[in-house]
């Protein structure tokens, strides 16, 4: 993937003051949160809604944990009694939330610079894997490049799904917010399945509102998705974290008031 160049700093909560933000994660209270400390109007828009999965006991010894996401932590953590990572355990996330949210479990974890599946990957730590049983806990579907990839490397991999990802429960309220949010307005996205979800189930005249103003990604493989939904202002951030996500829409929205 190549690296978003490097743009001038801008002052954030300039750029964001009295704008909306529109925010497509389920779990988006750091996100939001974080958009309006900066002046931002933040919009809950989710493109995907969030349920736990029933989960058994992991069976044998296991010689590292991989965790997904932030939410994989939420739901095998706060909602899965039986699930419980050892006190030494060699533990990976996908990305500095992930790692902050196992951090707050008191796990300490490893993760890559770049917040995904490639990113993770590439780690020292996951190169060799003969002879190694990993837990992958997260969600099925998705990309599913971890397992295949670790597998060929000669590891055990034992997948647990602690959540399910289903389309979002959008209802008038959401309609209504998004009809009525202030200009400028940017929409940050990290899911081509909630893109893909948003895409089918937002009205047509708000879609074509969304498509007019910019949007951030957190790849470049979700830039190639926005264009294909029909944006055409995008702009890639660092990484799905919500600092490089909000900078890079304070650069985008800086861009459109000069």
């Amino acid at each position: 993937m190549p690296t978003p160049a490097r743009l001038p700093r801008v002052d954030a909560g300039r750029a964001l003051a009295g704008a909306t933000v529109v925010v497509t994660r389920p779990d988006a209270t750091a996100l939001l949160r974080s958009a309006r400390r900066l002046g931002a109007c933040a919009l809950s828009l989710p493109g995907l809604s969030l349920r736990a999965l029933p989960v058994a006991r992991p069976p044998g010894a296991i010689d590292a944990w991989i965790f997904t996401s932030p939410a994989a932590v939420r739901f095998a953590l706060d909602r899965t009694p039986c699930l419980s990572v050892p006190a030494r355990a060699v533990v990976f996330a996908v990305g500095a939330g992930t790692r902050a949210a196992l951090a707050r479990h008191g796990i300490d974890a490893t993760a890559p610079d770049r917040a995904d599946s490639e990113g993770l990957l590439a780690l020292p730590g996951l190169g060799d894997m003969h002879g190694r049983r990993l837990a992958l806990v997260g969600a099925p579907g998705g990309r599913d490049l971890i397992a295949p990839t670790l597998r060929a490397r000669g590891a055990d991999v034992l997948p647990i799904h602690v959540y399910r990802r289903l389309p979002p429960r959008l209802t008038r309220r959401h309609f209504d917010a998004l009809a009525v949010a202030k200009d400028p307005l940017v929409t940050l996205l990290s899911s081509g399945e909630a893109l893909a979800n948003l895409v089918a189930a937002l009205p047509s005249p708000l879609l074509a509102r969304l498509r007019a103003r910019p949007i951030v990604v957190s790849s470049a493989r979700l830039a190639a998705a926005a264009r294909a939904a029909g944006f055409a202002e995008i702009a890639t951030a660092a990484s799905a974290a919500p600092r490089d996500l909000l900078a890079t829409a304070s650069r985008a929205l800086a861009d459109r008031r000069t």
